[in-house]
Protein backbone atom coordinates (compact mmCIF):
# COMPACT_ATOMS: atom_id res chain seq x y z
CA UNK A 1 0.00 0.00 0.00
CA UNK A 2 1.21 3.24 -0.88
CA UNK A 3 1.40 6.13 1.27
CA UNK A 4 -0.54 9.34 -0.11
CA UNK A 5 1.18 13.05 0.43
CA UNK A 6 -1.25 16.19 -0.43
CA UNK A 7 1.03 19.36 -0.30
CA UNK A 8 -1.28 22.17 0.05
CA UNK A 9 -0.82 26.26 -0.67
CA UNK A 10 -3.27 29.25 -1.36
CA UNK A 11 -2.75 28.74 -5.29
CA UNK A 12 -1.15 25.32 -6.02
CA UNK A 13 1.11 27.28 -7.92
CA UNK A 14 4.25 28.13 -6.39
CA UNK A 15 5.25 26.65 -2.87
CA UNK A 16 2.61 23.06 -2.90
CA UNK A 17 3.59 21.92 -6.76
CA UNK A 18 7.28 23.23 -5.91
CA UNK A 19 7.05 20.64 -2.85
CA UNK A 20 5.52 18.09 -5.30
CA UNK A 21 8.43 17.87 -7.50
CA UNK A 22 11.12 17.99 -5.28
CA UNK A 23 9.29 14.97 -2.94
CA UNK A 24 9.11 12.98 -5.91
CA UNK A 25 12.30 13.25 -7.32
CA UNK A 26 13.82 12.53 -3.70
CA UNK A 27 11.52 9.69 -3.51
CA UNK A 28 12.91 8.33 -6.85
CA UNK A 29 16.23 8.80 -5.91
CA UNK A 30 16.39 7.28 -3.01
CA UNK A 31 14.31 4.34 -4.73
CA UNK A 32 10.84 4.51 -2.96
CA UNK A 33 9.04 6.55 -5.46
CA UNK A 34 6.68 3.40 -6.14
CA UNK A 35 6.13 3.83 -2.13
CA UNK A 36 3.85 6.79 -2.50
CA UNK A 37 1.47 8.90 -4.11
CA UNK A 38 2.56 12.43 -4.49
CA UNK A 39 0.12 15.45 -5.16
CA UNK A 40 -0.45 19.13 -4.88
CA UNK A 41 -3.43 21.37 -4.32
CA UNK A 42 -4.80 24.65 -3.16
CA UNK A 43 -7.19 26.13 -0.53
CA UNK A 44 -8.14 29.16 -3.30
CA UNK A 45 -10.02 28.64 -6.48
CA UNK A 46 -7.94 31.68 -7.72
CA UNK A 47 -5.19 29.98 -10.19
CA UNK A 48 -7.25 26.85 -10.99
CA UNK A 49 -5.93 25.47 -13.75
CA UNK A 50 -2.66 27.23 -14.25
CA UNK A 51 0.47 26.03 -15.15
CA UNK A 52 3.36 26.49 -12.57
CA UNK A 53 4.34 30.15 -11.77
CA UNK A 54 7.61 30.90 -14.41
CA UNK A 55 9.64 31.96 -11.32
CA UNK A 56 8.85 28.56 -9.50
CA UNK A 57 9.29 27.07 -12.92
CA UNK A 58 13.37 28.54 -13.17
CA UNK A 59 14.29 27.37 -9.50
CA UNK A 60 13.19 23.74 -9.91
CA UNK A 61 15.28 24.11 -13.46
CA UNK A 62 18.43 25.98 -11.15
CA UNK A 63 17.79 22.76 -8.97
CA UNK A 64 17.83 19.71 -11.67
CA UNK A 65 14.40 19.12 -10.38
CA UNK A 66 11.73 17.99 -13.00
CA UNK A 67 8.67 18.52 -13.53
CA UNK A 68 5.38 17.98 -15.84
CA UNK A 69 2.49 20.25 -16.81
CA UNK A 70 0.74 21.21 -14.01
CA UNK A 71 -3.03 22.02 -13.74
CA UNK A 72 -3.70 24.18 -10.05
CA UNK A 73 -6.68 22.72 -8.20
CA UNK A 74 -8.45 23.27 -5.29
CA UNK A 75 -8.32 20.81 -2.35
CA UNK A 76 -11.61 18.63 -1.92
CA UNK A 77 -13.16 17.06 1.01
CA UNK A 78 -12.67 13.97 -0.79
CA UNK A 79 -9.15 14.74 -1.23
CA UNK A 80 -9.52 14.37 2.69
CA UNK A 81 -10.70 11.18 3.10
CA UNK A 82 -8.47 9.39 0.00
CA UNK A 83 -4.34 11.18 1.57
CA UNK A 84 -2.69 10.08 4.51
CA UNK A 85 -0.96 13.23 4.74
CA UNK A 86 -2.02 17.10 4.15
CA UNK A 87 0.96 19.43 4.65
CA UNK A 88 0.65 22.93 4.56
CA UNK A 89 2.80 25.88 3.53
CA UNK A 90 1.75 28.05 6.03
CA UNK A 91 -0.96 28.94 8.93
CA UNK A 92 -3.25 30.78 6.50
CA UNK A 93 -3.50 27.96 4.65
CA UNK A 94 -4.62 25.57 7.47
CA UNK A 95 -7.62 28.15 8.31
CA UNK A 96 -8.76 27.85 4.42
CA UNK A 97 -8.62 24.04 5.13
CA UNK A 98 -10.14 24.12 7.71
CA UNK A 99 -13.38 26.18 5.84
CA UNK A 100 -13.41 23.31 3.18
CA UNK A 101 -12.47 20.14 4.80
CA UNK A 102 -14.04 20.49 8.72
CA UNK A 103 -12.06 19.22 11.48
CA UNK A 104 -9.46 17.10 11.54
CA UNK A 105 -10.41 13.85 13.25
CA UNK A 106 -7.50 11.65 11.91
CA UNK A 107 -4.60 14.08 12.37
CA UNK A 108 -3.71 14.37 8.95
CA UNK A 109 -2.94 17.78 8.70
CA UNK A 110 0.17 19.59 9.15
CA UNK A 111 2.76 22.87 8.17
CA UNK A 112 5.36 21.78 6.23
CA UNK A 113 7.85 23.28 8.03
CA UNK A 114 6.41 21.32 11.85
CA UNK A 115 8.59 18.25 9.79
CA UNK A 116 11.95 19.78 10.13
CA UNK A 117 10.60 20.64 13.94
CA UNK A 118 10.14 24.37 13.32
CA UNK A 119 6.82 26.64 14.17
CA UNK A 120 7.29 29.04 11.50
CA UNK A 121 5.60 29.35 8.16
CA UNK A 122 7.17 28.83 4.53
CA UNK A 123 7.20 32.35 3.27
CA UNK A 124 5.63 32.72 -0.15
CA UNK A 125 7.41 33.51 -2.64
CA UNK A 126 4.46 35.25 -4.74
CA UNK A 127 4.64 37.59 -2.13
CA UNK A 128 8.20 38.11 -1.35
CA UNK A 129 9.62 37.16 -4.71
CA UNK A 130 12.33 35.24 -2.79
CA UNK A 131 11.94 31.38 -4.62
CA UNK A 132 15.38 30.47 -3.34
CA UNK A 133 14.21 30.73 0.36
CA UNK A 134 11.23 28.63 0.00
CA UNK A 135 12.77 25.96 -2.36
CA UNK A 136 15.25 25.37 0.70
CA UNK A 137 12.33 24.98 3.02
CA UNK A 138 10.80 23.08 1.23
CA UNK A 139 13.69 20.68 0.30
CA UNK A 140 14.09 20.72 3.82
CA UNK A 141 10.89 19.83 4.68
CA UNK A 142 10.49 17.09 2.03
CA UNK A 143 13.82 15.52 3.17
CA UNK A 144 12.31 15.37 6.58
CA UNK A 145 9.09 14.05 5.32
CA UNK A 146 11.06 11.29 3.52
CA UNK A 147 13.22 10.49 6.06
CA UNK A 148 10.27 10.21 8.84
CA UNK A 149 8.11 8.28 6.70
CA UNK A 150 10.79 5.51 5.22
CA UNK A 151 12.18 4.81 8.92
Amino acid sequence: MRTKILFICHGNICRSVMAEFVMKELCRQAGVGDLFEIDSAAVSREEIGNDIYPPAKRKLREKGIPFTFHAARQITREDYNYYDYIICADRSNLRWLERIIGEDPAHKVSLMMHWVGESRDVADPWYTGDFEAAYCDIDASCRAILEQLTK
